[in-house]
């Protein structure tokens, strides 16, 4: 398939989503217009840095790359590793008018991302999403951040980067479970705002596990599409921006529950969050039965994990996830704000949500484990 390109309308700070096989070797060619001279900083992971930094450098060409490999995991987005992005920058003399490159999944683009914002008051940032979850949902839309013991992304700011390569290929070096977590967030788009999309991931999800390139690549391109006009309209989550918090509120929670660590990914969190937003929605008779059904349906068919009982070790009661909830970002003026649904593809923000149903939807979540 030819690379296909998504535009992410901000005025003067727009920028391009390329989407497609094969922008890694070219990446050279890719960024050279965005360059005053011909070196970039580079950020990434261990794990990504054996796969594809090599590749990397040779696709910059005649581009001098410095690298910094930090290490791999939800762990690594705090103030530690973070602070040690920055002052390596600084030793490598990055000025305002170069381009820091974010060369990994969520992890790494969210923490370079926020270094580039911090740095010099920011510079420019270009984004190489190597997983599936950042190719569709972190790399776009500028949004940057560390975690903190109190909550995740909690620390951070907006900070669109100037360049999106979304290089398909790099999904076929992703091991399965993460592939599987970065599809928690291509089926949160269609749930949110597109029931035909979901007709489509029902349809051709197992195909497009199993590795078929084309399908690939339009299920990427239907989820930049529909944040990139979200993002356009809303950049600073006023209003219809929080809608791609579907399933986060509860997500969110769980991680910290978990540590941030492998017994749950971030895109596994939001699968179950957006199973338990339709759970809740359908309890406050917003929605019918047979959606919630229906959503638990398509995820256990892609072997995904759906439900509390999914996750591995003990967790806290629906009163102590409840009290994580309550340090979401999303929290305004004490009060949460959940993301629910009146039907598949119909998502709307909830204000005074019945947080008794919301408790009842947890203990009884709790109880199957």
């Amino acid at each position: 398939m030819p690379i296909q390109t998504v535009a992410v309308d901000l005025g003067a700070r727009s920028y391009e989503v390329r989407i497609g096989a094969g922008l890694l070797a070219r990446v050279g060619a890719e960024i050279a217009p965005l360059l005053r001279r011909p070196r970039v900083a580079v950020l990434t992971d261990e794990n990504v840095a054996a796969l594809h930094l090599d590749a990397l450098r040779e696709g910059l060409g005649d581009i001098q790359m410095t690298a910094l490999a930090l290490p791999p995991g939800e762990g690594t987005k705090g103030w530690p590793e973070f602070s040690r992005a920055v002052e390596w920058l600084l030793a490598e003399k990055v000025e305002r008018r170069d381009i820091v490159i974010a060369l990994g999944g969520g992890v790494i683009g969210d923490l370079a991302g926020f270094a580039a914002a911090v740095l010099r008051r920011g510079v420019r940032f270009v984004q190489i999403p190597t997983s599936l979850l950042a190719q569709v949902d972190s790399s776009v839309g500028g949004k940057t951040g560390i975690n903190s013991p109190h909550g995740k992304n909690l620390i951070g700011a907006f900070h669109q980067p100037s360049l999106v390569l979304a290089d398909i290929g790099l999904l076929a070096t992703l091991p399965p479970r993460d592939f599987l977590a970065g599809y928690g967030e291509v089926v949160k788009y269609g749930l949110l705002g597109d029931a035909r999309f979901f007709d489509w991931l029902e349809a051709n999800g197992p195909a497009l596990a199993a590795g078929d390139a084309a399908l690939r690549q339009y299920a990427v391109h239907r989820s930049v599409e529909m944040k990139a006009a979200i993002v356009s309209r809303d950049e600073t989550e006023e209003g219809e921006r929080a809608l791609l918090n579907l399933g986060h509120t509860f997500c969110h929670a769980l991680e910290s529950a978990t540590g941030y660590g492998p017994r749950l990914l971030h895109g596994e969190g939001v699968a179950i969050g957006c199973a338990l937003a339709f759970e809740v929605s359908q309890r406050l008779g917003l929605c019918s039965q047979e959606a919630p059904s229906r959503v638990r349906a398509h995820l256990r068919a892609m072997g995904m994990k759906t439900d509390l009982a999914d996750i591995g070790g003990d967790l806290p009661d629906a009163d102590g996830l409840l009290a994580l909830m309550a340090q979401d970002k999303k929290v305004q003026d004490g009060k949460l704000r959940f993301i629910l649904a009146r039907g598949i593809g119909e998502a709307f923000v909830a204000d005074g949500v019945d947080l008794g149903v919301v408790r009842g939807v947890l203990a009884e979540g709790l109880r199957g484990r």
